[in-house]
């Protein structure tokens, strides 16, 4: 397999895992250095951008105001093991600032399924409970489970992949 074949089954896996599930685990630090993993339901645009609305109390939304890295990872749990894909995002988030949040709730809710809805911009400022938060990704990567049929070794491993998706 050439390198540009590797890339496009590399970011077919991309797109399968992001557009197939609709939550991913955001990893955020805390201020004691620990790390936070926080479950959360979200939209993408283009799996460069993805959203997700959450309270500006939360702990995560703390750290991330805090320290605007990032890193998230998206996976199946439903499928059995030795047949798991996943992605592995490292990312720059912060709220969605009220001057963009027009436009950003225009691109963050054109595509909501299974029981989810979009908010408008009214909701997700002034007194609101909620805000829109954004995550810019700056690195993709893949799970490889060892018996991959085109890139496994025998041990799980990762590998980075490049847009375009």
């Amino acid at each position: 397999m050439d390198d540009s074949e590797r890339e496009g089954v590399l970011a077919a896996m991309v797109r399968r895992v992001v557009d197939t599930n609709r939550y991913l685990t955001l990893g955020t630090v805390e201020s004691s250095g620990l790390p936070r993993l926080t479950p959360v339901y979200y939209t993408h645009f283009s799996y460069r951008a993805f959203y997700w609305v959450s309270s500006p109390e939360s702990h995560h939304s703390g750290n991330i105001a805090r320290r605007a890295d990032v890193s998230m990872v998206i996976f199946d749990s439903t499928l059995p093991p030795g047949s798991t894909e996943a992605v592995y995002l490292s990312a720059v988030a912060g709220e969605v600032p009220a001057e963009s949040l027009a436009s950003e709730c225009a691109v963050a809710f054109q595509s909501v399924a299974n029981g989810a809805r979009p908010f408008s911009p009214a909701e997700l400022s002034g007194a609101a409970d909620l805000r829109l938060y954004r995550a810019d990704v700056s690195s993709w990567a893949v799970h490889i489970r060892g018996r991959h049929p085109e890139f496994g070794t025998g041990i799980d491993t990762r590998l980075s992949v490049s847009p375009p998706f």
